[in-house]
């Protein structure tokens, strides 16, 4: 079933009757190239108007497209020889991570995201891409694998926040997390970290902590969902697309703010469009920002690492 977004439809119906103009002119051997043409162009013109006046809250549904490329989508297209490693040795296997061994032209990486389903099946599986503490503690253990071969380490970041279950606090998802911080700070690879959909809280951050982080174009990253914001802010969790705003969660936003340090460009209409061209465009970013950061000797990437965080955030002194 394809999802379409209220602001999208205007394309999609556009670009539903150029396809049955297609169809038409085939079937009957009628020479519509020159109406198809002019449709063509419309079509494409609408699209750059759409896509490049969208609001926070548009590119919020966007990033939670639910035909939007996954970690697992990206590891396909951009890896070879993948090699997925399972379980964090204390608890289990958390499906919502997932990650292994790879190489991208010919590069080794230690490759990690979280990982969504399609389907109310396989969503329950991953559970919504919302990892527990074994989640966040197997992809520490993986990290510190990378670390002991120096190899680079690549993390995809796509979730709506850690799982807030009652087990995942029994089993300490709060110092999972924490830990994670605690260590990805000076692990002496390189380490680079990508948002490529929903950016969400701690959940988010636990694998995000890296040396160069960067945003896909259409995604967001938060402290809290818009909708999480407007229930504790609002008492009205309807209010999302209000919160958006005021939170300012998108990778424009978080380039100005520097919390990012670069955007990568997605198709027009979102990365859901082309799954070979966004990867693409993600692979040649990868291998690109490792080859640089690779020049740097271990105790300099360690240094610029807390440096960049610890200069993080901007706020005004009130005047007294």
């Amino acid at each position: 079933m394809i999802h379409i977004l209220e602001f999208e439809k205007p394309i999609i119906e556009l670009e539903k009757k150029i396809e049955e103009m297609r169809d038409y002119s085939l079937t009957e051997s009628v020479d519509l190239s020159e109406e198809i043409n002019k449709l063509e162009k419309k079509c494409e013109n609408l699209k750059k108007e759409v896509y490049s006046k969208l609001n926070r809250w548009q590119r919020v549904q966007l990033a939670r497209h639910p035909e939007r490329p996954y970690t697992l989508d990206y590891i396909k297209r951009i890896t070879t020889s993948f090699s997925e490693l399972h379980g964090d040795r204390y608890f289990g296997d958390d499906k919502a991570i997932v990650g292994g061994m790879a190489k991208i032209e010919g590069k080794s990486v230690m490759i990690m995201g979280q990982q969504k389903g399609r389907g109310t099946k396989n969503n329950l599986y991953r559970n919504f891409g919302m990892p527990n503490p074994e989640g966040y503690r197997k992809a520490l253990r993986l990290m510190k694998l990378a670390a002991k071969f120096r190899i680079p380490i690549v993390t995809l970041i796509d979730t709506p926040g850690a799982f807030p279950g009652k087990g995942a606090e029994e089993r300490g998802i709060a110092e999972a997390i924490a830990k994670n911080l605690f260590e990805m700070a000076t692990l002496p690879v390189p380490i680079l970290c990508i948002v490529i959909g929903e950016g969400g809280s701690g959940g988010a951050l636990a694998i995000a902590l890296g040396d160069r982080v960067i945003m896909l174009e259409n995604a967001m990253y938060s402290v809290i969902t818009p909708e999480g914001c407007a229930s504790i802010l609002l008492r009205d969790g309807t209010k999302g697309s209000q919160m958006a705003d005021a939170l300012k969660i998108t990778a424009q936003d978080l380039l100005d703010l520097e919390v990012v340090d670069e955007i990568i460009k997605e198709p027009i209409g979102g990365a859901h469009r082309n799954y070979d061209e966004i990867a693409d465009s993600l692979k040649w970013k990868i291998l690109s920002e490792i080859k640089q950061l690779e020049q740097l000797p271990p105790e300099e990437l360690i240094e610029k690492r807390i440096e960049k965080y610890g200069k993080m955030g901007k706020w005004i002194e009130p005047q007294q």
